[in-house]
């Protein structure tokens, strides 16, 4: 009774999903017909499209600062890589211990990723521009600790 993903990592107890029938129960789709129910169509639509929107915005804005978003775009999870695999696990790493935003690390099509999914209704505009602003002093911080140690800096190539 397991599942993984590139996106689910395992911590290092016992995963309690392994353990129990619950997540390929089939009642799933109760949460659909509440969310239905509570919303009506055209309420789950606009929480869809909204949410597909913060998604395209991410993705629009990353791009915009010149990191590589890895898939299109149709509807609320972007796929972005930040260089090399350490580099990118090292700004997720970055992002998920400032507690700004929850983002995890992936690997789709061979290439590392920063997962972001956009999936909560009580997203808002400032969330994403929040989170775009931890994502972006993650990243600089990784390139601040790169400049920091590297040889030239520390006068060791300058002989």
């Amino acid at each position: 009774m397991s599942i993984s993903a590139a996106y689910i990592t395992p911590g290092e107890g016992r995963e309690p999903n392994h353990h129990t029938p619950e997540i390929s129960r089939r009642a799933r789709g109760i949460e659909v017909w509440a969310a239905l129910r509570s919303l009506g169509r055209e309420g789950l639509a606009e929480l869809i499209d909204r949410t597909c929107g913060h998604a395209q915005r991410f993705a629009a804005e990353l791009r915009a600062a010149g990191h590589t978003v890895l898939n299109d775009v149709v509807i609320n999870q972007v796929l972005v890589s930040f260089g090399p695999p350490e580099r990118t696990v090292a700004i997720v790493r970055r992002l998920q211990e400032d507690g700004v935003c929850w983002c995890g690390s992936t690997e789709w099509q061979g290439q590392t990723a920063m997962r972001i999914s956009v999936s909560s209704w009580a997203t808002t505009d400032r969330d994403v521009d929040l989170s775009l602003q931890a994502i972006a002093g993650a990243a600089g911080q990784y390139r601040a600790a790169l400049i920091s140690t590297s040889p030239c800096r520390s006068g060791a190539a300058k002989r």
